[in-house]
């Protein structure tokens, strides 16, 4: 720590986690907190230790005083400044980077943040402008159902004046939000911030690469 940069809240690390074969799995994971000799990073733990993929299994496992390596970090992708009003998205993998760019607006910015979680128990209490609701939508089976987000975001009134959006979700609830945003409501890359985390069924070097594909035929 006494070597990495100062003020990373909300970029990114590799986690060069225990693997078959001594190779490491690297996994990606969102810089929530940085103080001056720890970086707190959140885990989503969905399924178990044994069900759950080698990232929950390391989380649920892991003993203090244990090493890994960590690359990074990568750059945040906070929200841009000076728009009227700002429309926040994303499932619990995104939540930390949420969390960061919440806690960043000023007191009187105004919007909207609708978060998927999978209980009422994955709540969190997110410092936030007074003028921007918190939306908890409660999805047991994280990466099925995509209409679900799609449906409430649509639901949403959209507000007057000029918007910054933002999302990270699931590989189909991106792409789902994606269309709406960009085609139907008209959001260039200046009003716009969109990506997948992660993808149902895949690991994160398959995702790497159905991203990959999916950033180059997209439209917009």
């Amino acid at each position: 720590m006494a070597e990495f940069p100062l003020q990373q809240d909300g970029g990114y690390v590799k986690l060069m986690l225990p693997g078959p074969d001594e190779k490491p799995l690297v996994r990606t994971y969102t810089i929530r907190r940085q103080t001056a000799d720890a970086l707190d990073i959140d885990f989503a733990l969905h399924g178990d230790h044994s069900s759950g993929g080698p990232a929950v299994s390391w989380a649920q496992t892991v003993k203090p005083g244990e090493t890994i390596t960590v690359g990074g970090p990568g750059p945040a992708k906070p929200l841009a400044p000076g728009a009227n009003w700002y429309l926040v998205l994303g499932d619990m993998t995104a939540l930390p980077a949420i969390a960061v760019n919440l806690e960043a607006l000023p007191a009187d910015a105004v919007g909207d943040a609708v978060i998927e979680i999978q209980s009422e128990a994955d709540r969190q209490d997110l410092p936030h402008p007074d003028g921007v609701t918190l939306h908890w939508l409660i999805n047991p089976e994280p990466g099925h159902h995509p209409q679900k987000f799609e449906t409430f975001v649509r639901a949403l009134p959209w507000r007057t004046g000029r918007v910054y959006a933002w999302c990270a979700a699931e590989f189909e609830t991106m792409r789902r939000v994606r269309a709406y945003l960009r085609q139907e409501r008209g959001l260039g890359p200046d009003q716009l911030y969109i990506s997948s985390y992660w993808k149902q069924g895949l690991g994160e070097d398959q995702h790497r690469v159905v991203k990959r594909a999916d950033a180059e035929t997209a439209v917009g």
